[in-house]
């Protein structure tokens, strides 16, 4: 994640383990079947992740700025190199991960949107199914380093705009109170 994945060989992989190429090669067919597992590992971590954020969270609103701080976390140790190398080197594997991580991402907003609208925080008569999509689509725009280069925006801030907007947009006036609430909260704990 820190190097990218071109510039890492499985020379490298197998001497970091503590083990023979051969022995590493009892466990995985070769470096794109390692990149997979990885990934879909990295998945299925997420989703336990968040599952605990939910479980923990006290209404809607608080479990997706709680989301959004773990992908912000996330999000900073993913090297772009990684990205990069990803999408030029293992196509397939991107475009596999891309799907799988997208609709993951649909789930956790639309799920979190039905939460907010029952418990009154959202604003009634949103389609959760719609939204969810939009938010889909929005996040992979924020990823696109041609609108958004890397160079002139900050992830964090660029991040923290995007779910700055998304919860004005949906929010119900209680809900705009509660993230009040949670932003408060949160500077305070920096200071």
């Amino acid at each position: 994640m820190r190097y990218g994945i071109k510039s890492v060989t499985m020379d490298d992989i197998a001497r970091e383990l503590g083990m023979s190429k051969k022995t590493l090669y009892q466990y995985v067919d070769n470096k794109s079947d390692l990149i997979e597992q990885i990934f879909r590992q990295h998945v299925e971590e997420e989703k336990r992740a968040i599952e605990r954020i939910r479980s923990s969270s006290a209404d809607a609103v608080d479990e997706i700025l709680k989301i959004a701080r773990y992908v912000l976390e996330k999000l900073r140790e993913l090297s772009p190199t990684t990205v990069y190398d990803l999408q030029k080197y293992y196509r397939n594997i991107w475009k596999q991960m891309d799907t799988l991580h997208q609709r993951h991402v649909y789930t956790i907003i639309r799920e979190n949107l039905e939460r907010g609208i029952r418990q009154g925080v959202y604003r009634s008569g949103l389609n959760p199914d719609i939204i969810a999509k939009l938010c889909v689509a929005k996040t992979s725009l924020a990823a696109d380093e041609e609108m958004f280069p890397v160079r002139e925006y900050d992830i964090k801030t660029l991040y923290w705009e995007y779910i700055d907007y998304h919860i004005h947009g949906i929010a119900s006036a209680e809900g705009q109170r509660l993230m009040e609430k949670y932003k408060a909260a949160v500077k305070n704990q920096v200071k």
